[in-house]
């Protein structure tokens, strides 16, 4: 079963942490410690076991009403950065001391940050950041140049869609039944012929009549 203390927890995450972050004269390591009233920074050379500088909300010139709050931890973090960067450092590794990285630990190394140690981090953080709200203004551009071409845009194009195509449909109509004025063309060229054809024997007839007549041989 799993251990639901939280003091022995943290310990043990803070022994694993140790085991990897170590501080150098070149760049020191920020410990962190927090109780329920109050919050605790130090600058540590571990190379030489030297605390180089410190600071906490139970000293006077720093106390406040608690140093159980964001506020307080801000205040620390900016004094420790101003101590360390007093003592020559403005380089430091970062130990939050088995705490999770949220709230009064969050808030001390924004603020340290803010205040000039480690200032390649604030630079990177800053340009992630920027990155991310570009990313989102660009987002927030395409869906709204996409919702009129989905909406209204789009019906607005599909009506004129559907006239032409009944238009289309008039226009093929002719063209369709080429059959038809053929026919029609076809009908009075049948009617002519008939009519020269019925004209041709009655002339036929009516010479003989005329060659008869009693004055024609006499003529």
């Amino acid at each position: 079963m799993a251990n639901r203390n939280r003091a022995i927890v943290r310990r043990a995450i803070h022994s694993r942490i140790r085991r990897k972050v170590r501080g150098s004269t070149a760049r020191p390591r920020l410990a962190i410690y927090r109780s329920t009233n109050h919050i605790y920074a130090q600058i540590i050379d571990d190379e030489r076991g030297q605390t180089l500088a410190s600071a906490s909300s139970t000293e006077k010139d720093l106390r406040g009403a608690t140093g159980g709050n964001i506020e307080a931890a801000k205040l620390i973090g900016r004094t420790i950065a101003e101590r360390a960067q007093a003592a020559g450092v403005s380089q430091v590794v970062f130990d939050r001391g088995g705490y999770l990285y949220h709230g009064r630990i969050k808030a001390l190394t924004d603020a340290a940050r803010e205040a000039g140690l480690n200032p390649e981090e604030l630079k990177a953080a800053e340009a992630e950041a920027a990155a991310h709200a570009a990313e989102a203004e660009a987002a927030a551009v395409a869906a709204s140049e996409a919702k009129p071409a989905k909406g209204k845009a789009a019906k607005g194009e599909a009506k004129p869609a559907k006239g032409e195509g009944k238009a289309a449909s008039k226009q093929a109509a002719p063209a369709g039944d080429e059959s038809a004025p053929v026919a029609a063309e076809a009908a009075p060229v049948a009617e002519e012929t008939k009519q020269t054809e019925a004209a041709a024997p009655a002339e036929t007839e009516a010479t003989p009549a005329t060659t008869n007549e009693p004055g024609a041989e006499q003529e």
